[in-house]
């Protein structure tokens, strides 16, 4: 999913990548070929740690939402329209992000 702000709001195109290690990294350089500047993603149990660690190397601005506060309309859940309400919601400022420890204290919970 990429969002991309501005007076049309956001822009979206969905592509799917694998959750290999090098999957991750072709999402990383699509992004960035895309000029993707900002990358929202959803607290969902520890699914969203390996896609912040690949990205958080990169130049993104990365935000992780809370699951409770982006709740989204019921009969609309699939994770595409997931993906799109997040990319719209980050769009219009409507997100607050969740506090995610730096790497150096990530460590210590292993």
């Amino acid at each position: 999913m990429r969002a991309a702000s501005g007076s049309r709001g956001a822009e979206h195109e969905v592509r799917t990548f694998a959750t290999t290690t090098a999957g991750l990294l072709s999402l990383a350089d699509w992004l960035s070929e895309s000029r993707c500047t900002h990358v929202v993603m959803e607290s969902t149990g520890v699914y969203w740690k390996p896609v912040w660690h690949v990205l958080s190397d990169g130049e993104f601005k990365l935000m992780l939402a809370n699951a409770e506060h982006v709740r989204n309309v019921p009969g609309r859940k699939t994770d595409v329209k997931d993906a799109v309400w997040l990319a719209d919601l980050l769009a219009h400022g409507l997100l607050s992000a969740s506090f995610v420890p730096p790497a150096e204290i990530q460590d210590f919970a292993i």
